[in-house]
């Protein structure tokens, strides 16, 4: 067994059709009703002319990403347990509305053994191939308990 199967440049996509539900939902989970995403009549006003999903969604989206990046390593054997350390650089560079398919791409940009850590590239764009965020994630590839007995 290895602590980590990644390598520089490996990835994975995850993709979505962002519905009304996912932006209801997510709202009443976290909280956050700004007009900005229920409220159709303020947003006709806008710049935007729509209602917009939540930043925090797509971010969400990006720890989809990360958990598939997870999964590729521990179907390859890896004996560690990795875990989220945080996003760096997050960006939300354009609306994402409702019916758009998101893409999100995570790449392995450094590995660092020492630390047992890697550092990823997350690209989010939309069905037309435009980005509308980005950021960088951090994953620690904890040692197993029964490695930190030997």
């Amino acid at each position: 067994m290895t602590a980590m199967h990644a390598k520089i440049g490996d990835s994975v996509k995850f993709s979505k059709t962002v519905g009304e539900s996912d932006i209801y939902l997510f709202a009443g989970l976290t909280g956050d009703l700004s007009q900005n995403h229920v409220d159709d009549e303020f947003m006709s006003h806008s710049i935007y002319g729509k209602r917009i999903a939540h930043g925090a969604l797509m971010v969400g989206f990006m720890s989809t990403a990360s958990t598939r990046m997870i999964e590729e390593s521990l179907r390859q054997g890896i004996d560690s347990t990795p875990v989220s350390l945080g996003y760096d650089g997050i960006r939300f560079l354009k609306p994402v509305y409702i019916n758009d398919t998101v893409t999100v791409t995570y790449t392995i940009s450094e590995i660092d053994e020492e630390r047992r850590r890697t550092l990823a590239n997350v690209e989010v764009k939309n069905q037309h191939g435009d980005l509308v965020s980005v950021g960088k994630h951090y994953l620690k590839w904890t040692l197993n308990t029964r490695e930190r007995a030997a």
